[in-house]
C-alpha cells in the first residue's frame, strides 16, 4: 500500500467545508504534504462526526500528523470504530537549518548532521500503542528532505539559544512506508536481534538510542505484538 492510500471504510462523510475551515493555523509543511498526497477527486478539510480531515478520499479519512500523536487520541478512537483511517507522519531524513532575522530576513543556511530513520516514528507511537491493532487503522510514514526555519526573536529555547523554530518546508519525499499489522511493525526489528532480547540488544541491532529503544518496546508490548518474559540482570526480556 503506497502512502495517501487509505484502506476503505464503512461510511463516506457527505459534507464539504467552506475552503477556509481547518486551514488558519496550518504550517508550511503540513500543507504541503496534503497537496503532494492529494489525488484530484480528493476532497480537502471536511467535517466528520465533529472533527475536521484533512483529506477524504471516497469512504477513507487521510490525517496528517507533523507533531504530536497525543493530539490525535481522541479524534482517532472516536473515528476508527466507522472509518479507515491513514494517519500520515512525516521525518525528516536530511535536514537544513535554515538561520532568519527575526523579520524574516536570510541570515545563512547549513546541512544539519541529524538523519532521521522510520524507527523514530516510535518517539509519536509510544503515545498511542492501543490504537495500533485497530483493522481501521494504517500508518505511513514518509521520509522526507526538509528545511527548518530559525528565527532570531529571543523567544525559543534555551538550548538553540533563544532561537524560535517558526516553520518547516518540505523540500522532496525520499520515501514512504505504510504499516497496518503486527507482521508490519515486526518488520523493523532487526533479522540479527536475538530472541529474547534486551532494550540494550534492541538499541545496538538498530543502531538507535537507548530511550527510543525503550519507547519502541514498550509500544509494541502494549499493542500485544510482542511479550515481556523475563529479566535478565536489570534488563527486561522481550519476544515477539
Amino acid at each position: 500500500m503506497v502512502a495517501g492510500t487509505a484502506v476503505p471504510g464503512h461510511n463516506a462523510p457527505m459534507t464539504t467545508p467552506p475552503p477556509h475551515i481547518g486551514t488558519l493555523a496550518e504550517k508550511s509543511l503540513h500543507a504541503a504534504l496534503k497537496t503532494w498526497l492529494s489525488r484530484p477527486d480528493d476532497q480537502q478539510e471536511v467535517p466528520v462526526d465533529g472533527f475536521v480531515i484533512d483529506i477524504v478520499r471516497g469512504a477513507a479519512l487521510i490525517e496528517i500528523q507533523t507533531g504530536s500523536f497525543s493530539k490525535m487520541k481522541r479524534k482517532l478512537a472516536q473515528l476508527l470504530p466507522n472509518y479507515a483511517i491513514n494517519l500520515v507522519h512525516p521525518i525528516a531524513q536530511e535536514k537544513w537549518i535554515v538561520r532568519q532575522t527575526a523579520d524574516g530576513r536570510f541570515l545563512r543556511r547549513r546541512k544539519s548532521p541529524k538523519r532521521g530513520q522510520i524507527v523514530d516514528i516510535f518517539a509519536e507511537l509510544v503515545r498511542i500503542p492501543h490504537l495500533l491493532p485497530h483493522p481501521n487503522l494504517t500508518v505511513t510514514v514518509l521520509l522526507t528532505r526538509q528545511e527548518e526555519i530559525w528565527r532570531d526573536d529571543g523567544q525559543g529555547s534555551w538550548r538553540r539559544k533563544r532561537w524560535s523554530i517558526h516553520d518547516h518546508h518540505l523540500l522532496d519525499v525520499l520515501s514512504q512506508h505504510t504499516f497496518q499489522s503486527a507482521e508490519d511493525w515486526l518488520t523493523l526489528l532487526p533479522d540479527t536481534l536475538p530472541q529474547p532480547f534486551t532494550n540494550r540488544a534492541l538499541a545496538a541491532a538498530l543502531p538507535c538510542r537507548r530511550n527510543l529503544a525503550q519507547k519502541i518496546t514498550y509500544t509494541l508490548r502494549h499493542a500485544g505484538f510482542i511479550k515481556m518474559v523475563g529479566k535478565q540482570g536489570n534488563e527486561l526480556l522481550y519476544t515477539v
